[in-house]
Formats: C-alpha cells, structure tokens, sequence
C-alpha cells in the first residue's frame, strides 16, 4: 500500500482506481483519506463504474446523474439500500383490451406490441408510454405497415430506439417472422427481416438482446406442443442479417415460458419455465448459462445456494416457476420475481443472484412499498438501468394498463453522500 501511494494522482486514478469495482474502491477508500478524496472526483468515479459495468451500461445510466452523482449511484445499485416499490397511474388507453402482449422499454418509452383479443383475436398494433412527458399517456404509435397480429411472441429492444418482433401465434397458427422498427424514425414502419434457415415456428419462447444488436431466441412451444431446447442468434449489425443456430452438445430441457438474461457482455442465464421432465411438464427452478464468446459455447446448470447470513432463519431459493421476471442489473446481478408460481409461494418475493460468482448464491429481497399482486415477464420493462416496471396486472380477464408499479433500484434525490 505505502508503494501505491508514492504514485501521482494521476496514475493512482487512471491505472488503479479505474480498474477496480466500486465495491472494493468503497473499500480502499474508507482507510485511506488520500484515495477517499480521490474517489470524490466524478470523472474518476464515472471511470470505475465504466470499467466493472461497460461502456453501454455506463451510457444508459448517464441521464441518472443528473439527479444522483456517480459514487451514490454505483453504491445504491451495490448495496440495493434504495430499492423500493411505488404505484404509478397513467392516461390513455390500450384499445381494444388484450392479454398476451408483449412489452418492452426503448429509452424511456415504454412499447407495447400485440396481444390476445376477445376470442383469441391475435392483435397487430403499437402503443407507446413516453415516462418523460408531464403527464404520461398511452399512445397508439401510426406505423405504415404491421407486421401480422399474434400473441404469445416476444418483443425487444435494439440500440435504443429498434424494436425486434418475432414469433408467437398468429391467425393461421405459429410464427418465425422477425419484425423490425425504428421509433424515432419520421414514419414509423415495420419490416420484415429475413436471412438464413430461421427457427422453427413457436410461441411462448424466451429473448434476449447483447451487444446492443444482437438477439438471442431460445425454446418455446411448437404447433404440435412440442417443447423446443434450441438456441438461435440474429446479428442484426449484418447488412443481410442471418440467422445461426448455437449448436451444443448438450442442451438444458426443453422448456417454455423460461427467461434469458444477458449478463457479462456476451453471457447468457437462463431460469425458470415450463420443462420436460420424462413424461411430464413440471415447473423448473434451475438455473443454466452459456457464454457465446466461447469457441464452442455450451449450456451448463449453476449449481446455486442460497445466503444464509448472520442472524437469518432460513435460506431460500425460487421456488420454480414460469412467465416470471428477470431483470439484469447494471452489476450483472439478476433479479427473479413474479410468474405462475407452484404452491402458497407469494410472486412479490424478490431472490437476487451473481452468476459470475464462485459458487453463486441467491439471496431474498425485502423491498418496502407497495408491490404488484402480479408480475409476468412478456409485460415488465426495464428502463434506464435502475427503473422495472411491470404493466399493470389483471382483474379476471382484464389487463389494467393504466396501473403500473415501479420497482425503483436507486432513488431520485439531488443530494450526494
């Protein structure tokens, strides 16, 4: 240590400090005054966060800075000593009703494609909910052309503003379409894409994006309901994009309804879902993950603990389920909530998880506030890096969009600590 800091300030903060995670600068810092007033400095503080969570995670958290500094940030989505629930209530409306949409957040907005109408009407429209307005209200989005409706497909987010639709159930049975759309552009339109031997039709499949162009499809249901265990990439940076087939020598089984969660670049887990198990269909509770950087990249199951700390009765891990919430976290911690649950267990229970550890644990969440009665995946939207929000809920058979409940991951004040 007494080496370290015969270094210039300079060289401490661009060659060491940078380089760490804010935890462990957290940590330097609360026995060291120099490398404390040091880390005071938001342009090094900006620079740690950066290095641990990349460049792409750093820039969406940008606007967050404006209402928290960098090192209040980085130690509310450390240590989650913000995280809350609040009710929010919105105008507009998303007519006809629907079930079965899917949504997703481009920015600030949050996008909501499709749906299941009155006597299973596969719905082809777009609404829009822009947060940043004064008075947030649903708007149905003018686009010159719709891809065919459907439900049970999913819905993602490229770049920002690029939304990604595919599969799902449309009016003459299951779909492989991809569908894209650039919000910001003058006049919104949807187009098909289309490159390579695509998947095999399905619905109640799981996606994700990485690298902020690329979409990762996995599983689902066939028309013949056949569970699927395939995993497939769409880089759709390509001039013609195509798409590929992972191919591995093991897959987990085959499953619906599960999530995918992009973590560490180029990382993958995969939770939860309706699985294959012998002759029957039960829900699963494993956890299973793959890195697409690997020469050959292969599925293996995380064999996951569960926390038991000082003064703590019981450790508790997810019980299975399906059509649940998975949210990545800026750290690359993953959030699991909500779903069609077995048993008396309550969906508001929120379990964390880092993948990247050792041997990861899951550890429960005691959030205050008020929280949803129910929460699915094809209908929570993560904005900005520290806001989920989860649409709603139902009454019977009615979706009430103008309610949403905002899981909150750091908070809103102006003041630094």
């Amino acid at each position: 240590m007494c080496g370290i800091l015969q270094l210039s300030d300079e060289v401490l903060a661009h060659n060491i400090l940078s380089r760490l995670t804010p935890r462990d600068v957290a940590s330097i810092g609360s026995v060291c005054r120099r490398i404390r007033q040091l880390t005071k400095n938001e342009h090094v503080r900006k620079m740690v966060c950066q290095n641990a969570w990349g460049a792409d995670v750093t820039g969406v958290l940008e606007h967050m800075t404006k209402k928290l500094a960098w090192g209040r940030l980085a130690r509310e989505l450390t240590t989650l000593e913000a995280v809350c629930w609040k009710k929010l209530t919105v105008r507009g409306a998303v007519e006809p009703s629907r079930c079965n949409f899917s949504a997703c957040a481009a920015g600030n907005r949050l996008v909501l494609f499709g749906g299941e109408g009155v006597n299973m009407q596969p719905m082809d429209d777009t609404f829009v909910l822009n947060l940043d307005a004064a008075n947030p209200e649903w708007r149905r989005v003018s686009v010159k052309s719709s891809p065919p409706g459907r439900w049970g497909h999913t819905l993602s987010c490229l770049n920002g503003s690029w939304l990604v639709v595919f599969g799902g159930c449309g009016r003459q049975g299951l779909l492989n379409d991809v569908f894209v759309l650039d919000l910001d552009a003058k006049q919104p339109t949807w187009k098909e894409v289309s490159g390579g031997t695509p998947p095999l039709p399905r619905s109640w499949h799981s996606s994700c994006t990485m690298e902020g162009s690329k979409l990762v499809v996995s599983g689902g249901c066939t028309d013949a309901g056949v569970l699927l265990s395939d995993t497939y990439l769409l880089d759709l940076t390509n001039d013609k994009p195509t798409w590929r087939e992972i191919p591995t020598t093991w897959a987990p089984p085959s499953r619906l309804g599960h999530s995918l969660s992009a973590y560490g670049k180029t990382k993958i887990l995969m939770f939860g879902g309706l699985a294959k198990s012998g002759h029957l269909r039960l829900r699963s509770g494993e956890s299973y993950t793959i890195d697409l950087e690997d020469e050959r990249p292969q599925w293996r199951q995380l064999e996951c603990g569960a926390f038991t700390g000082v003064g703590s009765q019981n450790a508790v891990v997810p019980p299975p389920r399906l059509d649940h919430v998975a949210v990545t976290m800026p750290c690359g911690r993953i959030i699991i909530f909500g779903g069609s649950i077995a048993g008396l267990h309550s969906p508001s229970q929120l379990f964390l998880l880092d993948p990247s550890e050792e041997k990861p644990l899951w550890r429960t969440l005691n959030v205050p506030g008020q929280p949803p009665k129910f929460a699915w995946g094809h209908s929570t939207c993560v904005v900005g890096g520290t806001r989920v929000l989860v649409l709603g809920g139902h009454t019977g058979e009615d979706w009430v969009l103008n309610e949403l409940y905002e899981l909150c991951l750091a908070s809103k004040q102006d003041s630094d600590a």
